[in-house]
């Protein structure tokens, strides 16, 4: 396949950098072809491949990590699993440049938006999994994942701040976090969100702004985290654990 001419997609049968080439090449061509494109689109093979990825980096963490509670897996499955790794794998396929897209989303640049580089990879693994089944959709998921997953962090370092927030604080008996909306700004397909975090009297209240209200959340959290991980450490009588001192 020739990335400089998307046109031959529809004869080709394999993708560079994945191992598998296809009986039905018209799969892999619904693979790459975005709704607005027209036609048959990739959304009903991105359905099953979500499922199939899911399972099989499941089945990977469940017996590398022998010793992780399920909680801890969880966390570990949805970094693995999750729209900016896949979007990394795409990147490192070039895939970008075999994407069928309509004339809207090709000028506002879609072959580089990071949910349909995502969602592309998930619709390839449904479609191997269509063509050829589940033995070598498995094997092409953990040949695509495999040394994501040798690199992944220390579960405790996955958690999201919210999460990590609210454990430090259930952890010294202190106040529950309120997060509040302060402001929305921007058009509707470009909205901010200006979030506050607020602990009580135990801290001042911390802003912080994003794209999406649960981000603006997570960014807050983030830093309310590190204002008490930094308050804790100078009360000898609230000890810090070393997993928060490394945040």
């Amino acid at each position: 396949m020739n990335a400089s001419n998307p046109s031959a997609i529809s004869q080709a049968d394999h993708i560079p950098g994945i191992d598998y080439r296809f009986s039905d090449p018209a799969l892999l061509e619904q693979a790459l072809t975005h709704r607005s494109h027209g036609g048959r689109h990739y959304e009903r093979l991105e359905f099953l491949g979500d499922s199939l990825l899911n399972l099989v980096a499941s089945e990977l963490l469940y017996h590398e990590r022998r010793h992780a509670p399920e909680g801890d897996l969880s966390r570990m499955r949805s970094r693995l699993v999750r729209d900016v790794t896949l979007a990394e794998i795409a990147r490192e396929l070039q895939l970008g440049p075999y994407l069928r897209l309509g004339q809207g989303e090709l000028r506002s640049g879609g072959f580089l938006r990071e949910s349909i580089l995502a969602d592309v990879v998930e619709a390839l693994i449904g479609a191997i999994y269509i063509d050829g089944g589940f033995e070598a959709a498995r094997r092409v998921v953990i040949e695509l994942i495999g040394q994501r997953l040798d690199a992944l962090p220390d579960a405790e370092q996955l958690k999201d701040p919210k999460t990590r927030l609210q454990e430090l604080l259930q952890a010294h008996g202190l106040e529950l976090p309120i997060y509040s909306v302060l402001a929305e700004s921007g058009a509707d397909h470009a909205k901010r969100f200006l979030v506050q975090c607020a602990i009580g009297d135990l801290l001042p209240p911390v802003q912080a702004e994003a794209a999406s209200r649960r981000k603006a959340e997570q960014a807050a959290a983030r830093l309310a985290h590190q204002a008490l991980v930094e308050k804790l450490a100078h009360a000898p009588q609230l000890p810090v654990t070393r997993a928060d001192r490394d945040d």
